[in-house]
């Protein structure tokens, strides 16, 4: 008998696995609740791969690959602009041929809209655009784009979930200049078996989508879908093998829209475009800062102007807080609207061991109007200079902007960008800032006052020495 050569492999039988439809880890048997992402109910029986037990040489038997120098002078692709500056800003300039992005948003944020007004730009200069969605019928597309006054844009429309038709349909022509997917959790590949939207069903259908855009140059946009907590539905994977990923924020109850940036290999991230949904679908703003400032009598107690900074765009946003006092012995309340609640009990912490006061016994409310979501540290600052003056009911003056980090110690840290940050101010008719002192060089227009610790801003504020 002769031996059976190390080369020939055998067949074995395929191993079971189970996947969560949330995070996408994957376990050897079935549980009720995740262990990696603690969802409950959310690991499913999948199709595991097939198990090959040869052993092979991977040095031998390959194709060679083409190896380029780094500073090789090659021509870099080119951008298309969609056509809506607040876009192309949140793009870092439009969209990049070949390339593919996923953008992502709550139900009724307005993604489809804006993907739609976008095509309809696109395609009115003469590019290709094809539009596929998998949750409507080409005819409820349609309706929507006559609503917005998009019914003659000349965009090749489809209703589709199986990425072979898909693909097969655009191969049989010139490629689109623009493909966009709404949404990738309906879509199905055959060649994997599994619901749509299921883990093993996303990662293969993006991987498709993704390989026909790189190959035939076509810009892809894909819709995804998010979960409660706000992040993109489905495996991380996927946000691993786009090129640019897109949030798309807001509240419904909320006239506004934030299109954030939150990872781009052809631009800066945390890049922000600005929208206000109205009847004709989404507007764009050119100043966001009058959107989050109300016009504040100067008799109002806790608001303060906080000149936040998205990617090289500065924003000026309104703080507002509430101290309410309790009679009884009842536990008070904290309550955070766009900011983090963990941030707001440490300055609670600084303000009563290094300043004295004390906010044990009061309900401690606070609010970023217009429902923007702040993550700047350089907010400090102003969160605690409106809880000043909610506590001291002295209202801060209405023409001062307040930034600065602040650390355990009362020390207040210098911020990133700051003459960025004063200068937006000034335009917007501010005419004094209170900042970190070691950042107190000013810009013309607006006069500064700089504190080295926390102690020193209540002080002021309180009328102290």
């Amino acid at each position: 008998m002769f031996a059976p050569s190390r080369h020939i492999g055998t067949m074995a039988k395929a191993k079971r696995k189970f996947v969560c439809q949330q995070c996408g880890t994957v376990s050897s048997r079935w549980q009720g609740q995740c262990e990696d992402c603690g969802e409950w109910n959310s690991i499913v029986e999948e199709a595991g791969e097939t198990v090959f037990s040869a052993r092979h040489d991977l040095q031998n038997g390959g194709r060679a690959i083409t190896l380029v120098s780094l500073d090789s002078a090659v021509e870099l692709p080119p951008r298309t602009s969609t056509g809506i500056a607040e876009f192309d800003r949140a793009l870092g300039g439009g969209i990049v041929t070949g390339s593919a992005t996923l953008i992502g948003g709550d139900p009724g944020i307005g993604k489809s809209t804006l993907l739609l007004q976008a095509a309809a730009r696109i395609a009115s200069r003469g590019l290709s655009v094809a539009y596929i969605s998998g949750e409507e019928a080409a005819d409820q597309v349609r309706l929507r784009a006559q609503r917005l006054g998009l019914g003659n844009a000349p965009v090749m429309l489809a209703s589709a979930t199986s990425v072979r038709d898909i693909l097969t349909t655009l191969g049989e022509g010139p490629p689109p200049a623009l493909l966009i997917i709404d949404s990738i959790q309906t879509m199905h590949s055959d060649l994997i078996e599994g619901a749509p939207g299921t883990v093993s069903q996303v990662r293969a259908s993006s991987q498709e989508l993704i390989k026909f855009a790189k190959q035939r140059g076509t810009a892809l946009i894909l819709v995804g879908h998010v979960t409660k907590d706000g992040s993109i539905a489905g495996p991380r994977v996927l946000e691993h093998m786009v090129d640019t990923v897109l949030a798309f924020e807001g509240e419904r109850s909320h006239q506004y829209r934030i299109l954030r940036a939150v990872k781009n290999r052809f631009g800066g991230t945390d890049e922000i475009g600005v929208f206000a949904m109205v009847a004709e679908g989404l507007e764009e703003v050119a100043n966001p800062s009058a959107l989050f400032l109300t016009n504040r009598d100067e008799t109002v107690t806790g608001a303060t102007v906080f000149p936040a900074l998205e990617g090289t765009r500065p924003v000026l946003v309104e703080i507002q807080a509430l101290v309410v006092r309790l009679s009884s012995g009842a536990t008070p309340r904290r309550a955070v609207v766009g900011w983090d609640s963990g941030r707001l009990a440490m300055i609670l912490a600084v303000l009563e061991a290094r300043c004295g006061l004390s906010f044990s016994t009061c309900e401690v409310y606070l609010n970023v109007a217009g429902g923007y979501r702040l993550s700047d540290p350089a907010a400090d600052l102003a969160v605690a200079a409106a809880l000043i003056s909610a506590m001291s009911e002295r209202p801060v003056p209405a023409d001062i902007v307040l930034f600065g980090e602040i650390a355990l110690s009362s020390e207040i840290r210098p911020v990133a960008h700051s003459p960025l940050r004063l200068r937006e101010a000034a335009k917007l008719g501010f005419t004094r800032a209170f900042i970190p002192a070691s950042a107190a060089d000013g810009v013309k227009g607006i006069a500064v006052s700089g504190f080295r610790t926390l102690a020193g801003l209540v002080d002021q504020m309180l009328g102290r020495g």
